[in-house]
Parts: C-alpha cells; sequence; structure tokens
C-alpha cells in the first residue's frame, strides 16, 4: 500500500534526522565548554589564544560528560519519570478492555508486550517510556479511560507504541539530558561573569583582545541554551508527527485517533506529578496548549488541528 511505503519512509528519514540533531547538540555542548576553557585560560593569560588548549580539553569534557549523563538516563530514567508520576502498574483484571488493547497492538507492532501503567487523574492523557523496545511501559490517565470509546483508546495506545516501536523514548532522554547540561553550564557561565571573574580591570582585558572575547562569552552563553532548546522542540515535533502516522498503520483506522485527539485537546490539564521535565513525553501537552499561532521555538507539539488534518490526508 503507498500508505505503509510513506509511514516507512518516514520512519527512516526521522531517525536520520534524529541523529543529525543530537551529533549537532553534541556539538553544541563541546563547543559550549570550549568557550569556557577559553575563558579560563584567557582569566590566567596576558592573551587570549585562538587555539586554547584548555578551551579544547574543556570541550572533550563536555561531549564526554553529556554522553555519560544520556547513558546514566537511558538506564534509569523512565524509572524516575515512572515514580515521579505516581503511576501504578495495573494487570488484566482491572482493566482488560484496556490490556487486551495493549496485547493487539503489540502484536501489530511487532514489539514486545509492555506494562501498563495508570495515573489516577481525571486530565485525559497518556504517555509512552522505556530505554529499549522490549522494556517498554504505556501509561494512561483514569480520565482516559472513563471517556475514550474502544477505538479511540485503540488509537492512543497505538500512537505511544509507536513511540516504543520509533524508539522515541530512548530520543527524547538522550535529547533532554543534553540540553540541559548545554543549559546548566551557560548559567554558570553567566553567573560567573555576573560575579566579576578575575580581579583584573575590563582595561587591562582590552588590551589583549578580552573585550571580543567578552562579546563572544555572553552571545554564546544567552543563544547556546535557546538553540539546544529549539533543537529539542524540533524533534518533539517530528516524533509526535511520526507516532500518530504509525499508529494508522497499526490500527488501519484513523478515525480512532482523530476523535481522541479532538477529546484530549478539550480536556488535556495540568495534574500532580506532571511537570515542564516531562511535559514532551505525553501525547498532548499537559502544561501548555499549542496553537498554529504558537511560537515553533517553543512548543513541544504540534497544534492539535494541524495533527488531525494530517491524519484525515493520509494515503490520500
Amino acid at each position: 500500500m503507498t500508505a505503509t511505503t510513506d509511514f516507512v519512509a518516514a520512519q527512516r528519514v526521522n531517525r536520520r534526522n534524529t541523529f543529525l540533531l543530537l551529533a549537532i547538540l553534541t556539538l553544541l555542548a563541546a563547543a559550549t565548554g570550549y568557550v569556557v576553557g577559553w575563558l579560563l585560560e584567557g582569566e590566567m593569560s596576558d592573551t587570549v589564544p585562538l587555539v586554547s588548549q584548555a578551551g579544547l580539553v574543556a570541550a572533550g569534557l563536555m561531549a564526554v560528560v553529556s554522553v555519560g549523563w544520556s547513558g546514566l538516563s537511558l538506564a534509569f530514567g523512565d524509572k524516575l519519570v515512572l515514580s515521579m508520576a505516581s503511576a501504578q502498574e495495573i494487570d488484566k483484571a482491572a482493566a482488560p478492555q484496556l490490556y487486551n488493547v495493549v496485547e493487539e497492538i503489540s502484536i501489530a507492532a511487532g514489539v514486545p508486550m509492555p506494562k501498563v501503567m495508570v495515573l489516577e487523574t481525571d486530565a485525559l492523557n497518556a504517555f509512552a517510556t522505556g530505554n529499549k523496545v522490549g522494556h517498554g511501559t504505556i501509561v494512561v490517565t483514569r480520565g482516559l479511560l472513563d471517556t475514550l470509546s474502544r477505538d479511540e483508546l485503540q488509537g492512543v495506545v497505538a500512537h505511544e507504541m509507536a513511540h516504543l516501536a520509533n524508539l522515541d523514548t530512548r530520543y527524547m532522554v538522550v535529547v533532554g539530558v543534553t540540553v540541559g547540561l548545554i543549559a546548566l553550564v551557560c548559567d554558570m557561565l553567566l553567573r560567573t561573569m555576573a560575579w566579576g571573574g578575575s580581579g583584573r580591570s575590563s582595561n587591562d582585558k582590552k588590551g589583549s583582545g578580552g573585550g571580543l572575547l567578552i562579546i563572544l562569552l555572553v552571545v554564546v552563553a544567552i543563544f547556546a541554551p535557546l538553540a539546544a532548546k529549539a533543537v529539542q522542540m524540533a524533534v518533539s515535533r517530528q516524533r509526535e508527527y511520526l507516532a500518530d502516522a504509525t499508529s494508522v498503520q497499526f490500527t488501519r483506522n484513523p478515525n480512532g485517533l482523530i476523535s481522541a485527539l479532538g477529546k484530549l485537546a478539550e480536556k488535556a490539564a495540568p495534574f500532580p506529578g506532571v511537570s515542564r521535565a516531562t511535559q514532551h513525553l505525553f501525547i498532548v501537552n499537559p502544561v501548555q496548549t499549542f496553537t498554529a499561532k504558537s511560537s515553533a521555538l517553543l512548543a513541544t507539539h504540534p497544534d492539535i488541528e494541524d495533527r488531525i488534518a494530517r491524519l484525515r490526508n493520509l494515503g490520500s
């Protein structure tokens, strides 16, 4: 089928682009480290070298820390997210329809049966987490279970199963950790500059090119976190589009997810256990509502009307 070919092509392109974006983030982290090292070497010398040994060391250190911290997050991040959300694992007897839907979508996706958990809140939402396909978890809210029809529930579960099948949960952990590291280092850099750095006067630094260095430092410290955040949001939005399309691939029924997204748009709301640190994981953002007029740099999710329009056009 043409639609299936489109899904496979979208998955291939999106994975390639995600690896590219992760490489860009790692390079941005290394560049931030280089600037910090350059600052330290400039503070200890009368001249600011173009190629800084301290900068190269700091760049390598930032890259290593970014990769290492991402590895730790991949190992324990899903447990932390589930703990923060206070999700409770359930068995088939407690929610037979949900369990049956997860089982059938798991078979359709060719993915091992994930754990099934429920969040006790009236809000309508769902998310998936897991560092590898065979160790995934799908979480839905009690409000979603009580409100959606079986077809709608199937569409939402298939969307979350798509995140597991496409390894979105792994990618978003790495992206989130790298963005946080860049923001943390840049915040420390700005604080250090605000406190005055070394005891030398600004006139002393101007003579050694320090004025240009200070300007560069301010630019990097302000715009590096913004650039990293923009990359994170771009990854998140594209992953949502792909998960929507893959959901239809699994269910062969776009109407279920279309109807579910309409209800989620009306009744998604903040609830205990959700925060800005986890908002990008959910099928719709529980903290903020994004429309076609929202800034693309700040949006974790695409406009729901746009998502619905794309679903209606699949295979046409």
